[in-house]
């Protein structure tokens, strides 16, 4: 027994060795797949990866040509389409309330855009008229000849030959003005600062109001013999720069200059006389009865001749930066603060008028023939409006006939409403907003 444990022990190892082995051999024969199988399920993942992302760019490529073909939609409907039907937001009843019988046809001068809202003023009063139509407030006054001047939230109206200037902010009249001399012209600064052209025998004086209407310690005074006769003036939105137009004798002929001052400091140190720039050459031989502050930098004088366009960046000397020259007559003037446009008589084309639109460094954006009889035209927004007594016409700046309409009991004053194509139409006894609908 003793001899065979350990032959059976012996017999044991070996096979056991030998199991050992032969399971060696078989894993070195027939090793684990999932080496192959991790690569194939990595190609796969890409190739499914590869397929998303082409289907995303597919998507994303759509996506950009409809977004693309609907921004080009929209832009082409805003450019080139026209409109032909209407209603009517809400109508209101102009003489129901606000300044009765003082606003009366015999007594109406007319009325200026204030903001989105509007001013009407008449020999007898004026009244602030909001965009749905109602009377915020109203001034009572008697004037024989009055004139008005807007500037931000600030207007004036003053009695052309007469001696008294209301100052306007949207909450009513904040001053009174009085002079001893009759008054020839008015402007009002964005701040309320009014300025006036005052008229004597051998002088003209400019002179200065704050906008509780107490008088300001600054006054130009103007020789008739030497610096000529004032046609108009605009102060600047801040009210520190005034534009002026004068007429002189040169020569025993009429010529036309334009003067810039300044009353800041840096006109102070400038000139004791407060110019800082004047332009006489452009306007030899011609008129410019209209110079005007776009912002406080732009500006613009209308001659006889044309259009001359201004900068005041450099505020010690002013820039002429384009003159526009015309063969026609200027029929028409009208601006806004980001547009200068006139109707000439047009000499290119089969239309009787043409309209030229620009912006305020001189650069042409709209020229445009057409046939309406207008008689007034203004600039609203991106709108160049015409209207008679009876019905109006809106142009885009691509010159597009955007509406155009008549109404049976007359029309006033049209400017752009509260909304996109919308417009408010004023007659003689009411005011309306129309929506524009295809």
């Amino acid at each position: 027994m003793d001899n065979m444990d350990p032959m059976n022990r012996e017999m044991k190892k070996q096979q056991l060795r030998r199991r050992i082995v032969s399971g060696q051999e078989k894993e070195e024969r027939y090793p684990e797949p999932f080496e192959e199988e991790d690569e194939a399920e990595q190609e796969q993942e890409e190739h499914r990866q590869g397929t998303r992302l082409k289907r995303l760019a597919v998507v994303a490529l759509i996506v950009l040509v409809l977004t693309s073909v609907g921004a080009g939609g929209i832009f082409y409907w805003k450019r080139y389409h026209r409109y032909t039907e209407y209603s009517i937001t809400w109508e209101q009843d102009l003489l129901a309330g606000g300044l009765g019988e003082a606003q009366t046809e015999s007594s109406f001068i007319g009325y200026l855009d204030f903001g989105e809202d509007i001013i009407r003023y008449t020999k007898d009063g004026a009244s602030y008229i909001d965009a749905r139509g109602k009377t915020v407030w109203v001034q009572t006054y008697e004037m024989r000849s009055p004139i008005a001047a807007v500037n931000g939230d600030y207007a004036v109206v003053a009695d052309q030959q007469g001696n008294s200037i209301y100052i306007f902010d949207k909450s009513g009249c904040q001053g009174v003005a009085t002079t001893l001399l009759p008054i020839l012209r008015v402007s009002v600064s964005g701040k309320g600062v009014a300025a006036a052209v005052l008229e004597e025998p051998r002088s003209n004086y400019i002179v200065w109001f704050r906008k509780d209407g107490a008088a300001l310690d600054i006054t130009v005074k103007v020789r008739l013999s030497g610096d000529g006769y004032p046609l108009d003036i605009s102060l600047s939105p801040d009210g520190t720069q005034i534009i002026c137009s004068y007429m002189y004798m040169n020569n025993g002929a009429l010529d036309c200059r334009v003067v810039f001052y300044n009353f800041s400091e840096v006109g102070k140190s400038a000139s004791s006389t407060r110019i800082v720039g004047g332009f006489d050459e452009p306007f030899v031989g011609g008129i410019v009865p209209r110079v005007h502050f776009l912002d406080d930098i732009y500006s613009f004088a209308c001659s006889d001749k044309g259009l001359t366009f201004f900068s005041s960046k450099n505020l010690t000397s002013p820039e002429l930066l384009q003159q526009v020259t015309v063969e026609s007559d200027i029929l028409s003037l009208f601006y806004s603060d980001r547009y200068v446009g006139m109707v000439l008589i047009n000499t290119e084309g089969e239309h009787p008028y043409r309209m030229e639109i620009y912006r305020p460094n001189g650069e042409l954006v709209l020229k445009k023939g057409f046939d309406f009889q207008y008689q007034h035209a203004s600039i609203c927004g991106e709108q160049v409006l015409l209207w008679n007594e009876d019905s109006f016409q809106a142009y885009n700046m691509s010159g597009t006939e955007v509406f155009g309409t008549s109404f049976e009991d007359g029309v006033s004053k049209v400017r752009a409403g509260r909304h996109p194509n919308s417009y408010i139409v004023i007659g003689p006894q009411k005011m309306r907003e129309i929506t524009l609908q295809r």
